[in-house]
């Protein structure tokens, strides 16, 4: 009788501790991994010893256990603890810099035991702890406030950028911004803050419209800045000029196959058996699948291993072959719907530290997503995104479960966290 009111005490006080619990921010990435794993097996068809899928499954396994454990960890605890994982993120990116394996003239991983980690996946999450802490302690009240948090940015989004890696360095940029945005920052704000990318992009491709980009960011500091509108009008204009020769700067930074990939992507047909290669074939495997897919290992632009990368960085051209519109559309549902817990876990959580943790991983899932599937259809550039849960690659999905544990930690914690 004892045994038997222990296991009934047990499970009832699991149903206690996870009443609050959002199934489907851990169910709907598991389900976007497992459809992974069979699209990396079906670009493997071809070499019968590359077991890819299955390290994969490993990983998300893996991941989901250690998300489930952090869930049950009060996430408020990392609020004493940010500095440090701060000072790790960065450290380890130093490591990578002067002791990383490089692939393919880039320099992010780690040989840690035989098996590679890429420190920047990890990154995102320091960034996002970081910056949560930050915003909690000092929220956005005015635009100088903004400036507090770029040095807190700058030193792990350089690190990366010289590695060079551009795709993770423009997600640690969305990340910064969706967060100063629930955090109070106004949207005129944002655009000024971010205008000196965007004007250094917009003058390599038209220069009549980064004039006029110049001229709209002077009347947007007029009316949005609260104070010294003449002085801000000048110093936002004068900026953004500027801009131009440290976007040249940076640019240089950058190898010639990721420049190519940057601009490529608007007229692939120019280098079709260059730069262009990838694009070209991911939409004709994509156009292939029709409305519901040659059906999977059936793809023959995947069998016969005519997209470079497929594993990885084009995985959904893939799932576009052999799943058809349909499985493209469903893949797009289930992002869509995790995005939307995302959001209901920032609205329900009980402090500004949960809520901005929850943006910041639905600024990286939003934004990562979104590149990852317009590049394969011509619609972004190629910059290396992974599509988070079905691209191949090990260090990303388990930092990802890791920032599902702690969003589920938010969840979990909302009604019992004080401060």
């Amino acid at each position: 009788m004892f045994a038997i009111n222990l296991r009934f005490w047990g499970r009832d006080q699991i149903k206690r501790e996870w009443r609050d619990a959002d199934v489907l921010i851990l169910l709907l990435p598991a389900l976007l991994a497992i459809l992974g794993g069979l699209a990396i097996r079906s670009t493997e068809s071809r070499d019968i010893s590359a077991d890819w899928w299955w390290q994969h499954w490993v990983a998300g396994g893996l991941g989901l256990v250690l998300a489930i454990v952090i869930a049950r960890w009060s996430y408020d605890r990392l609020l004493q603890i940010h500095w440090l994982t701060y000072a790790i993120t960065n450290i380890s990116l130093l490591i990578v810099k002067f002791a990383g394996n490089t692939v393919n003239g880039s320099q992010r991983w780690l040989s840690i035991g035989g098996v590679n980690i890429q420190p920047s996946e990890f990154a995102k999450l320091g960034l996002i702890i970081t910056l949560a802490a930050v915003l909690h302690q000092r929220p956005i009240k005015h635009p100088l406030d903004m400036l507090k948090v770029l040095p807190v940015v700058s030193l792990p989004w350089f690190l990366i950028f010289i590695q060079p890696d551009l795709g993770t360095a423009l997600v640690f940029v969305v990340i910064t911004l969706g967060m100063l945005y629930w955090a109070g920052a106004k949207l005129g704000w944002l655009i000024l803050l971010g205008s000196p990318l965007i004007s250094a992009i917009i003058f390599n491709f038209h220069v009549p419209i980064w004039l006029g980009w110049v001229a709209f960011t002077g009347v947007l500091a007029w009316t949005t800045l609260p104070w010294f509108r003449m002085i801000s009008t000048v110093v936002a204009v004068v900026v953004n000029l500027v801009a131009v020769e440290i976007g040249n700067l940076l640019w240089s930074f950058l190898a010639d196959y990721q420049k190519d990939r940057l601009v490529l992507f608007l007229d692939p047909s120019k280098e079709p058996l260059g730069g262009g290669y990838h694009l070209i074939q991911s939409r004709i495997a994509i156009g292939a699948g029709k409305l519901w897919g040659k059906g999977i290992m059936q793809g023959t632009q995947t069998k016969l291993d005519f997209i470079p990368e497929q594993h990885t960085d084009f995985i959904f051209s893939a799932i576009g072959e052999e799943l058809g519109f349909i499985g493209c559309a469903f893949v797009l549902v289930v992002f869509m719907a995790i995005c939307w817990r995302l959001l209901v876990i920032a609205l329900k959580s009980r402090d500004d530290f949960g809520s901005l943790i929850a943006i910041g991983f639905f600024s990286l899932i939003l934004f990562q997503a979104m590149v990852n599937i317009g590049m394969t259809i011509g619609l972004a550039p190629v910059t290396g995104i992974p599509l988070p849960w079905i691209s191949y690659g090990r260090s990303a999905m388990i930092a990802n479960f890791i920032a599902l544990g702690l969003v589920e930690s938010v969840m979990l914690h909302r009604r019992t966290i004080k401060f």
